[in-house]
């Protein structure tokens, strides 16, 4: 009896990573939604996943919409959707929604905004929760636009939690920064702060049917010209979102700026510039656990900080002999 043949060794399977990357750039929705939730929840192989997707990332163009609770941004955003849409481009969109500090859970409100694009192929939404991250994004949303940026599609919108006159983290991601305004909701003072004025490309008043509305425009068209000159003049929009008044001209002035800074040649140091500050920031908290978890049963660091609690030593030298004995 002859022996049976052994058959031949074939090629390694891909890793697990590889085959969901490549389902993915294949255009699988299930491949999508997996990897986003393996991205989202820091899961493993979410490192190996964005590594084999990165070289085809940089074609979707980012535009982030930030402004305060109650200004109408998830109602906007459903309007300018309609607008990518009736051009034929597809739209992904990442709106993040905030966590209970009692609970831990978020009410993810814009799948229920946004029914209307439920079956709609070209549309995407991935709400996520903001999990106590400062500065109105999730720790996790610059990976989940790499992945929805990987997976083909024209534009990603990041919708931000409502945020205060600091937190401008959305800027960091965006090629283009919409930032919305609201009269009536309180101190008017408050709302034209300079900190999130200073970040937004386009500036939109919405709820223009208030009484305040001209006011308002007045007094951010002021502040506005405080700061310093460049190229691009920051639009001031009216719009009443819920009826879809003004909406075009939102739309307009969003393509508008996309061709300034393609033609100034700003878009490339724009992304440079985010992706360095990203790098760092990433470094910085890696760096930063690495320190603790080396001194924390050090003896000598237990001095060190004995020293600074008894006043013998300020924080600012201490840190220095800690980063030299680190370095």
């Amino acid at each position: 009896m002859r022996p049976s043949a052994v058959p031949a060794p074939g090629p390694p399977s891909p890793a697990p990573a590889e085959s969901l990357a490549a389902r993915l750039l294949a255009g699988e929705r299930l491949a999508l939604t997996r990897a986003l939730t393996q991205v989202e929840n820091r899961r493993p192989g979410a490192a190996a996943l964005l590594r084999a997707i990165t070289p085809r990332t940089g074609r979707a163009y980012l535009l982030g919409i930030t402004g305060p609770p109650g200004s109408g941004k998830s109602t906007l955003t459903t309007v300018l959707v309609r607008a990518l849409r009736a051009r034929g481009e597809s739209v992904a969109i990442v709106a993040v929604d905030p966590t209970s500090a009692i609970s831990g859970g978020a009410l993810l409100g814009d799948r229920i905004r946004m029914l209307e694009f439920h079956k709609d192929p070209g549309v995407f939404i991935r709400s996520m929760a903001s999990r106590g991250t400062l500065g109105g994004l999730a720790a996790a949303t610059g990976d989940l636009t790499r992945v929805l940026d990987a997976f083909g599609f024209d534009w990603v919108i990041i919708e931000t939690v409502g945020v205060g006159q600091d937190e401008v983290a959305v800027a960091g991601l965006a090629d283009t920064t919409l930032l919305i305004e609201v009269p009536g909701l309180g101190d008017d003072v408050q709302a034209i702060k300079a900190g999130v004025l200073e970040v937004a490309d386009i500036l939109v008043v919405n709820k223009a049917d208030h009484p305040l509305t001209d006011t308002m425009v007045r007094e951010i068209r002021g502040v506005l010209s405080l700061g310093p000159k460049t190229d691009w003049r920051v639009p001031i929009l009216q719009t009443e979102a819920a009826r879809g008044e003004g909406v075009a001209e939102v739309a307009e002035q969003i393509a508008a700026h996309h061709q300034h800074i393609k033609e100034q040649g700003t878009l490339d140091e724009r992304r440079r510039r985010n992706l360095m500050n990203e790098v760092l920031a990433l470094a910085t908290v890696r760096l930063r656990r690495r320190l603790e978890e080396s001194v924390r049963e050090d003896p000598s660091v237990q001095e060190l900080l004995d020293q600074v609690v008894s006043r013998k030593l300020d924080p600012a030298s201490a840190a220095a002999k800690l980063l030299e004995r680190e370095l």
